[in-house]
C-alpha cells in the first residue's frame, strides 16, 4: 500500500503502469523468453536489469532474494590450485552455466570463462539484494583483474582474446567501487585512456578517434566519477582545472536531447529510451541536469509504454 501511494502521489508518473512492469519484470526472473534465448550466455546481465528493475519498482519483496544470492554466487571462477593463477586468467564470474563449462576444440573442459561485464553485474546484483561484498574473495578477484588492464590504461574483458574499449574501463572502476578496493587496476593509466577519447564534439567514443556515443560517454564520465577524477560541483569550477572538456561536453550531451523530448545516442540517429540514461546520466553527474527538458522527456518515455489490454 505505501509502495502504491508513493507512485500514486506524483501526477506525472500516474501513467506509468507500475503493476504491469513488475508483472512483466517477474516474469523475466522465472523464465528466458524465446527471442532472448540467443544471449542466454549472458543471462547474469539480463537478471540484472530484471533486479534494479524491481529494485527501482520497489518490488524486491517479490523475489527470493536468498535464492538469487546463491546462484550468483554459484557462477564465480575458482583457481583449483595455486597454480593456475600463474596463467593470468581472470577469477570474475561467468555470464550463465552454459559459459561455466565449455569445452575447447579437444573437447576438454574449459573451467574459466569469467567476464568484466559479468562480474560486474554480479556484484551489482548481490549489492541490490543486500548481500556483504565483504564476503567475496575480493583479493583474487581484484588481483587477477588487474592482469586485464591493457598498457594503453583501457581493459580487456576477459584473460585472453577479447576486444578493448571504455565499456570495460567502467566495469573495471564499478567492481572496484563497490569492493571498496582499487588494487584492481591503474587509475592513472585509465584516466589516460578515457581522456584520449574524448572526441572534437565533446562526446568520448568507445576507442580513441572514434565517433562520440552516448553509452560511451557515460562509461567515461561515470568511470572518471568513481574514480575521484570528477568533483562535485564540476560546473562551478574553472574550466583549466578539468582534465577533460567540460564545457564542450555539456554541449554534446543537451545537444542529444531531440525535438520529441527523448535523447539520441549519436547526431542524426534516432531518440532511443536507453540514452535517457546514458545522456541523462551524464548530465547527473556533471551536475547539469537541471538543464534537461524534464516534461518533454517523461512524453517521449511515455510513448515507449508498451500498451497492453485488459
Amino acid at each position: 500500500m505505501e509502495d502504491q501511494e508513493y507512485w500514486e502521489s506524483d501526477p506525472e508518473l500516474l501513467d506509468f503502469d507500475r503493476d504491469r512492469h513488475i508483472y512483466y519484470l517477474l516474469m523475466m526472473y522465472q523464465l528466458l523468453p524465446s527471442p532472448y534465448q540467443g544471449q542466454e550466455i549472458n543471462r547474469l546481465t539480463l537478471a540484472y536489469f530484471v533486479i534494479s528493475g524491481l529494485d527501482i519498482l520497489r518490488a524486491l519483496d517479490r523475489i527470493d532474494k536468498e535464492a538469487v544470492i546463491n546462484w550468483v554466487l554459484s557462477l564465480q571462477a575458482h583457481p583449483r590450485n595455486d597454480s593456475t593463477l600463474e596463467k593470468g586468467q581472470f577469477y570474475g564470474f561467468h555470464g550463465s552455466r552454459s559459459s561455466q563449462f565449455q569445452s575447447n576444440n579437444n573437447g576438454a573442459a574449459i573451467l574459466n570463462g569469467s567476464h568484466l561485464a559479468s562480474t560486474y553485474c554480479a556484484l551489482a546484483i548481490l549489492k541490490t539484494v543486500g548481500y556483504d561484498l565483504s564476503l567475496i574473495d575480493s583479493e583474487l578477484l581484484l588481483k587477477s583483474m588487474k592482469d586485464l588492464q591493457q598498457p594503453d590504461g583501457c581493459f580487456m574483458p576477459i584473460h585472453t582474446g577479447g576486444e578493448t574499449d571504455l565499456r570495460f574501463v567502467f566495469c573495471a572502476a564499478a567492481i572496484c567501487s563497490m569492493l571498496g578496493n582499487w588494487n584492481g587496476m591503474d587509475r592513472e593509466k585509465a584516466k589516460e585512456y578515457i581522456v584520449n577519447c574524448q572526441s572534437y564534439d565533446g562526446g568520448f567514443g568507445l576507442i580513441p578517434g572514434s565517433e562520440s556515443h552516448g553509452g560511451a560517454t557515460y562509461c567515461a564520465v561515470a568511470s572518471l566519477k568513481l574514480m575521484g577524477f570528477i568533483e562535485e560541483d564540476l560546473l562551478s569550477k574553472k574550466a583549466s582545472c578539468h582534465i577533460i572538456n567540460v564545457p564542450l561536453l555539456l554541449d554534446w550531451s543537451l545537444q542529444k536531447q531531440a525535438q520529441d523530448g527523448g535523447f539520441q545516442g549519436r547526431a542524426n540517429k534516432p531518440t532511443d529510451t536507453c540514452y535517457a540514461f546514458w545522456v541523462g546520466g551524464v548530465l547527473r553527474i556533471l551536475g547539469a541536469d537541471t538543464f534537461i527538458n524534464e516534461s518533454a522527456l517523461r512524453g517521449f518515455l511515455s510513448t515507449c509504454q508498451s500498451e497492453t489490454s485488459n
